[in-house]
C-alpha cells in the first residue's frame, strides 16, 4: 500500500485477490467437502444446499437486516440485537445465519417469530454473489473476528451497509494480518461501523486501518437464559439439595471434573451439561468408571443419580437456576477458549473457571477485578470446589458482587446496540 496522486493510498493488487482466485478454484469441491462433513455430523445433510446459496426459501418483501455469528457464543450474542430490531423496527426482516449446527439447534429454540435462519454460505465467490442476489440485504452486521473477504466484498458492491460489532482479533489473527496490511486496509474499509471488544481489539483494529467507532462488547447486554417454569419447579422437587453444575465440558475436561467430584470430602448432586450433547452416554461410562452413579437426562429424565448428564439443549437457564455453584468448563484445557461466564452471573449462580478463556478475557478480567469468580487449574479444582460448598455466605457474596458488575456491563452493550440501530434502513 503506497501513496497514489495527492496523497491517495493506491491498493496494489494483494492476498485478498490471491484467496478470492483460490476459493473459486476451490469452489467445485465444496458440495463433495460438505458432504463429507456432513456424514461426520459436523453438518445437517437435509440444509446442505444453504451452505452453497442454494436454498429455495423467498425473500420477503421490504427492507431487511442480516445478522451473522460463528457458533453458539457469537449467535447468542446477537439476540437482544435481533429483539431490538423486531420490537423496534417490525417492517424489517431479520435474518440470522450461522455455521454450526449446534448453534442452529439453539437459534431455532430462541429466535423470535419472524426472524429468519440460514446457514451462511460457504466463502466462494459464486456462492456469496448468490447468497447476495438472494437476500439483497439493507445492513449487514458481522459478530466478533468473522472476516470473510468474498461475503463481505460482494456485501459493498451490492450497497449493503456493512458493521462489525464486539470485534476483536486473536494473537494468531492479528499476527497473520499485520503481514498483509493492504490487504487488511481493504477488508477493513468495507465497514461503515466498526465496534470494537474492548481497549486491546480497539488498537488492533486502528493499527490494521480499520476506522473503529468505538467500543461495544455484545456478548454483554443480554437479558437472562429464559426457564420453563413447570421444569424448573419439578427440578427443585427432585433437587432437596442444591446441585453443583459443570457446564459446557468438553473432551478432556470431563475426567478432570469427574475426578474433582470424586475428591471431594461432602458430595453434592451434580448436573454435567456437556458442550455437545452426544457425548452424553460417554460421560456417563467415564462417571460409572469413577464408581459415580450416572442417568442420561434424554432417556430418563427423572432418575436419580449421582451424576444427571445433561444432555440437552436449551436448558441452562434452567441449571444456572438450580445449582449452588457451577464450574464454567470450555476452560480447563488449552485451545478450547472458555465459555460465556455472564449467563451463571445474570442469575447469581456463583462461579469457578479454569485458566484457559482467552475468548472471554476481557469479562472474566473484569469478573477477576470485581471478585466476582473464583479462577482454579486443573489441579487445584476440587480444593476450590471444596472450599465453595464449605462457606455458602462467601460464595453467595461472591455472586453478588459478579451480578454487579455484568449488570453495569450490560447496560453499556444496550447502549451500543443503538449506535447499530441507527444504520437500519
Amino acid at each position: 500500500m503506497s501513496p497514489g496522486p495527492g496523497g491517495r493510498r493506491v491498493i496494489r493488487p494483494d492476498a485478498l485477490n490471491l484467496y478470492r482466485a483460490a476459493t473459486g478454484l476451490l469452489e467445485p469441491v465444496a458440495p463433495a467437502l460438505l458432504a463429507h462433513r456432513a456424514r461426520k455430523g459436523k453438518e445437517d445433510p437435509a440444509r446442505l444446499a444453504e451452505r452453497l446459496a442454494r436454498a429455495d426459501m423467498p425473500r420477503p418483501e421490504g427492507p431487511l437486516v442480516w445478522l451473522h455469528g460463528a457458533s453458539v457464543g457469537e449467535s447468542l450474542s446477537i439476540l437482544p440485537l435481533v429483539e431490538r430490531l423486531r420490537a423496534e423496527k417490525p417492517e424489517v426482516t431479520v435474518l440470522v445465519t450461522s455455521g454450526t449446527t449446534t448453534s442452529a439447534a439453539l437459534l431455532a429454540k430462541r429466535l423470535p417469530p419472524g426472524a429468519i435462519h440460514q446457514y451462511a454460505p460457504v466463502d466462494a465467490p459464486g456462492a456469496a454473489r448468490r447468497f447476495i442476489a438472494q437476500w439483497k440485504p439493507d445492513l449487514a452486521v458481522f459478530v466478533e473476528s468473522e472476516l470473510w473477504p468474498n461475503l463481505l466484498l460482494e456485501a459493498k458492491a451490492a450497497g449493503t451497509r456493512l458493521a462489525l460489532v464486539s470485534a476483536k482479533l486473536s494473537d494468531r489473527s492479528f499476527a497473520s494480518w499485520s503481514t498483509r496490511p493492504q490487504a487488511a486496509y481493504r477488508l477493513l474499509s468495507v465497514f461503515d461501523l466498526i465496534l470494537a471488544q474492548d481497549a486491546r481489539a480497539h488498537q488492533r483494529f486502528e493499527r490494521l486501518g480499520g476506522k473503529v467507532a468505538g467500543e461495544a462488547d455484545l456478548k454483554f447486554g443480554a437479558p437472562p437464559l429464559p426457564v420453563d417454569a413447570a421444569a424448573l419447579a419439578i427440578e427443585r422437587e427432585r433437587f432437596p439439595t442444591a446441585p453443583f453444575l459443570i457446564a459446557s465440558t468438553h473432551a478432556g475436561e470431563d475426567e478432570i471434573v469427574l475426578d474433582a467430584i470424586v475428591a471431594l470430602p461432602h458430595r453434592p448432586p451434580v448436573i454435567l451439561a456437556p458442550r455437545h450433547v452426544e457425548r452424553g452416554p460417554a460421560i456417563t461410562a467415564l462417571a460409572e468408571a469413577r464408581g459415580l452413579s450416572a442417568s442420561l437426562r434424554s432417556r430418563a429424565p427423572g432418575q436419580p443419580a449421582e451424576v444427571v448428564v445433561a444432555d440437552t439443549l436449551g436448558e441452562m437457564g434452567l441449571w444456572f437456576r438450580l445449582a449452588g455453584g457451577c464450574v464454567i468448563a470450555g476452560s480447563l484445557v488449552p485451545d478450547i477458549g472458555g465459555h460465556n461466564p455472564l449467563e451463571a452471573a445474570r442469575l447469581d449462580c456463583p462461579a469457578i473457571s479454569g485458566p484457559f478463556v482467552e475468548n472471554w478475557t476481557s469479562a472474566y478480567a473484569g469478573l477477576e477485578t470485581a471478585g466476582g469468580v473464583v479462577m482454579a487449574d486443573p489441579s487445584t479444582l476440587a480444593d476450590a470446589i471444596a472450599a465453595d460448598l464449605a462457606d455458602p455466605a462467601a460464595r453467595q457474596a461472591r455472586a453478588a458482587r459478579a451480578r454487579s458488575f455484568v449488570d453495569a456491563r450490560d447496560r453499556e452493550a444496550r447502549d451500543g446496540l443503538s449506535r447499530i440501530l441507527e444504520l437500519v434502513p
